[in-house]
């Protein structure tokens, strides 16, 4: 008898046991623009993206925003390396515009995201590169070189290619801080609204599962 209802609880028990292996973490992994800078708590594009799978159900699915004020495409591989312990799914691939916005060398730059690439894709991490423009502070020849890196290590990688972050909100001083290059919370729900479209095709639909969705 006691065999019998042993075998019955682990047969309850196994299709929760399943559920628990389907979770799917993005990882958000970018400068200010990632982290919300001059936006409060909870602002942040990928905290809405969060929200918004939450409020559709979709408790399967975790967002990292690993957005931070200043960074620069020299600390990609690093902080990738400490966020593989959370076992990213997916990866949004968002740095560079700091290197550009500081006349950095854009050679320079694409060995650090291309290092950075080469990590998540053999730890199993998909890899999505947002595209990134600077104002022509440093002449037509080094912005046009920088923009091109974006989709060159998209098609070297077989990346998929979001090819410009801030579409839409740029240069439009309605939906930026007072600096011009922050979007401001008005910009961040239209970026929030791209880049979850863009999205779609690569995160799992609506699951019951039970564990909720969090921004770390």
């Amino acid at each position: 008898m006691k065999a019998r209802w042993l075998l019955l609880v682990v047969t309850l028990l196994l299709p929760f046991a399943g559920q628990a292996q389907d979770s799917f973490t993005i990882l958000f992994l970018g400068d200010s623009l990632t982290e919300g800078l001059g936006l409060e708590t909870g602002e942040s594009f990928p905290d809405l993206i969060a929200k918004r799978y939450k409020d559709e159900g979709r408790s399967n699915v975790k967002v990292i925003n690993g957005g931070v004020s200043g960074s620069t495409s020299a600390s990609a591989l690093s902080r990738l390396q400490w966020y593989i312990r959370s076992k990213p799914n997916l990866m949004v691939l968002a740095l560079g515009a700091n290197d550009g916005l500081r006349g950095l060398s854009v050679p320079e730059m694409k060995a650090n995201l291309s290092k950075t690439i080469e990590f998540a894709q053999a730890n199993n991490v998909k890899v999505i590169i947002a595209g990134m423009q600077i104002p022509p502070n440093y002449g037509p020849a080094y912005t046009s070189t920088f923009a091109q890196v974006f989709p060159n290590l998209a098609e070297q990688y077989q990346l998929e290619l979001l090819p410009f972050l801030l579409e839409g909100v740029a240069a439009k001083p309605e939906l930026n801080q007072g600096d011009g290059i922050h979007p401001n919370v008005a910009g961040t729900k239209i970026v929030a609204e791209n880049v979850y479209t863009f999205l779609q095709a690569f995160v799992p639909p609506a699951a019951d599962m039970p564990s909720g969705v969090t921004a770390d």
